[in-house]
This record gives C-alpha cells, sequence and structure tokens, in this order.
C-alpha cells in the first residue's frame, strides 16, 4: 500500500520554508542596515566633531596672530621712548573682551606678563655657603618671602626654606642636597619613586613632584610663579602683583612685606606709576633700607619679553582654549610652548 502526501500539503511546506528564508533575509538586511546607520553616525559625529575642533583652533590661533600684532605695536611705541618699558596701561594687557564670530559663538584672548612672576629655573644658582640670610641668593631669599606671603596655606620661614632648597635641588646639575633639601635618595623612598631630573624646569606643574610642596601649597603658588624664560630675566617692577611686589625686602630680611605694604605699592603705582626703578625702590614702604638692597634690586626690570597667551573660543556649543608662550625678540614674535585643550 503507498501512501503520498497530498499536492496541496508538499506545496504548503514549500510556500512555508520559502517564508521562513525570506523573513531570514529580511532579518540579516535589517540587522545590516542598523549597524550601518549606527556606524554612519558615529562617522559622521566623528568627522563633525574633528571639523568644529579643528574650526577652533584655527580661530584660536588667530588669537595668537593678534596677540603678535598687539605686542610688536606696543615694541613700535616702546622705540618712540627715551626709556621703553612695559607696563599695565599698554594695549597688550587691557581685560578680555569676547569677540562674537559671524557663525555664531565668541572669541576672547589676553596676554600675562611672565616677567612679572617669580622664575623658579632662578632657584638653581648655589648660595655662597655662610650661615643665615646671608647662605642664600637673592632669587632664593625672594622666593622664600613669597611662600611666606601666600596667606592660606600659611608657610613658615622654616618651611619656606625647605621647600626653596627642594627645588633649587630639583634644579641643579648635582646630586649633593642642600642643608635642608632633597636629591635621589629623598625621592627613591617615596611612592612611585623617581630621580631628581637636575635641570630646568619646563612646566609649573612640576612643583607637584618636589618634596615638601603640598597640594595646597602648589595650588597657591602657581598663579604667582613661571619657568619661562629657563634663563631666568629680571621681575617687572611695572607689572608684578601686589603679592610678588611684597618679596622686595632688605637682602639679609628672609621675611615679607606687610600685605599692607605690597598694596600700598600697588594702589601708587596704579595711580601714579613709577619712572624707573629708583623711583620704585625710593617709595616709603621700603623706608630706610634702600641701601640694603643692592642683591634685590639686581632682580628688577621694566621691560618684557615673555607673556602667557590665554585665549578661548566658543564654537558650537564647545569651548577650546590656548595657552601660548610667546617671546618678543626685536620684531619678532615667536611661540616657544602650547597647550590646548576642550572644557
Amino acid at each position: 500500500m503507498n501512501c503520498r502526501h497530498p499536492r496541496g500539503s508538499a506545496r504548503q511546506l514549500q510556500s512555508g520554508a520559502a517564508l521562513v528564508v525570506a523573513m531570514l533575509v529580511f532579518a540579516i538586511c535589517a540587522a545590516l542596515v542598523v549597524a550601518m546607520e549606527s556606524e554612519f553616525t558615529r562617522f559622521s559625529q566623528r568627522a563633525a566633531n574633528q571639523l568644529l575642533a579643528e574650526q577652533a583652533y584655527a580661530y584660536l590661533r588667530g588669537a595668537e596672530e593678534l596677540a603678535g600684532l598687539a605686542l610688536l605695536a606696543d615694541f613700535d611705541q616702546d622705540r618712540e621712548r627715551d626709556a621703553p618699558r612695559d607696563d599695565l596701561g599698554e594695549l597688550w594687557a587691557q581685560p578680555a573682551a569676547p569677540y562674537a564670530l559671524d557663525d555664531g559663538g565668541w572669541l576672547q584672548g589676553s596676554l600675562i606678563d611672565l616677567q612679572g612672576r617669580f622664575n623658579l629655573n632662578a632657584l638653581a644658582d648655589k648660595p655662597s655657603g655662610e650661615s643665615g640670610a646671608a647662605s642664600f641668593t637673592a632669587a632664593q631669599a625672594q622666593f622664600i618671602r613669597l611662600l611666606q606671603a601666600l596667606g592660606e596655606p600659611a608657610v613658615s620661614q622654616q618651611e619656606a626654606i625647605m621647600i626653596t632648597q627642594a627645588v633649587g635641588d630639583w634644579l641643579d646639575s648635582d646630586a649633593n642636597p642642600s642643608p635642608e633639601g632633597a636629591e635621589d635618595d629623598y625621592y627613591f623612598s617615596r611612592e612611585p619613586s623617581h630621580r631628581v631630573p637636575n635641570r630646568p624646569m619646563a612646566s609649573v606643574s612640576e612643583l607637584r613632584a618636589v618634596a615638601y610642596v603640598t597640594p595646597e601649597i602648589y595650588q597657591a603658588l602657581a598663579p604667582w610663579v613661571t619657568v619661562w624664560p629657563q634663563a631666568p630675566a629680571t621681575l617687572n617692577i611695572h607689572t608684578a602683583p601686589a603679592v610678588l611686589l611684597r618679596t622686595i625686602n632688605a637682602d639679609k630680611n628672609l621675611s615679607p612685606l606687610s600685605e599692607t605694604d605690597g598694596q600700598s605699592l600697588a594702589e601708587y603705582r596704579e595711580a601714579n606709576g613709577f619712572a624707573d626703578i629708583d623711583e620704585f625702590l625710593e617709595n616709603a614702604v621700603f623706608g630706610s633700607i634702600q641701601e640694603q638692597m643692592v642683591q634685590t634690586r639686581a632682580l628688577l626690570g621694566q621691560s618684557t619679553r615673555y607673556f602667557l597667551l590665554e585665549a578661548e573660543v566658543k564654537v558650537a556649543d564647545r569651548n577650546m582654549r590656548l595657552y601660548s608662550v610667546l617671546e618678543r625678540r626685536n620684531r619678532q614674535i615667536t611661540a616657544i610652548a602650547r597647550a590646548s585643550g576642550s572644557l
């Protein structure tokens, strides 16, 4: 006896199999389309982000060019003076104002006189080796005063001496620790251990790795110090903030001027200005100690070659910043260091 399926049943089985295959093909195609759409979206967003970043950076480099033009204009004006100088009344020192961009957003930038800050690389010089205040160089004595002038956190004179000598050991070319300083032996015992670079600092952030510099001290100190130029130059009396003016005292005095005296110098400068270094040191704040400031006087100057540009741009609701260290040598402006980032 033969058993056969009806023809209708076979056709139904074939139709069902075809439908399953068609559904599988559709599912695979749908999955591919979704994957391609997701990849295309990521690619499109990545391309848009890259385009916006390049556009923002182009604006920031434009701000750098404008800063260079302002510094050149100031240089040309200074050449017409009997005694060239850089002060806070000049074009480059004016407060930043946002500049509206054609496609929306804004751009702004400001210049900071780096020779109005204390140069950490000046601490590499060795002292004479005598005892007491005379055992410190003029730059070391100035830095000891600066640490005590920070306010918060409070730094004692002994702590300031330890930090100053530790920075000096970080910078000098030998492996001999100062009496209160720190060389490789100290840092090998730290976690993580590391060596002393024994070279000029390339960034203020290196201070965070120096012995005795706590995070609080670093945060308080960072706005008042620089590492440019790496061969230290003089402190500009016309641009130094009140905190730095407090570091100017008699050669053998490791204490800073009082906060009132520092503010008095800054206010007098804003109202009247100082014709030169002689007039600055003749201010009543210094009283009878002028003749005791021979070494300190050598640290002071009236002009600047190194500036920090802080520029920020907003494009398509995204912010980006550029920090450029600009050197002005004669009529040439050179960016010797740059750092950028998004916010």
